[in-house]
């Protein structure tokens, strides 16, 4: 993130001490470097919703099966008491 604030400090720069076809080149370049951090944000976000449900889904297998195996121990333990 830092890099690309510096890169659009750079690129303002030169905006302001080149000719008009170099600073139309230089905004050009801008707007391509804005349109690819949103794809990559978009891309990212897409990830992390993936990966949160995907957790999501190994965790109620997880506690499925903890819960299975505490009403098997109960039952265990229920026919040992009337023994």
């Amino acid at each position: 993130m830092k890099k690309a604030l510096l890169g659009l400090a750079c690129i303002a720069t030169l905006m302001t001490s080149c000719k008009k076809e170099t600073k139309d080149e230089v905004k050009e370049a801008t707007e391509a470097v804005g349109n690819e951090m949103e794809e990559a944000i978009d891309t990212a976000a897409v990830k992390v919703d993936a990966a949160a449900d995907s957790t999501k889904v190994k965790a109620g297998e997880v506690l499925e099966k903890g819960a299975d195996k505490m009403n098997q121990a109960a039952e265990k333990l229920k026919e040992a008491a009337k023994k």
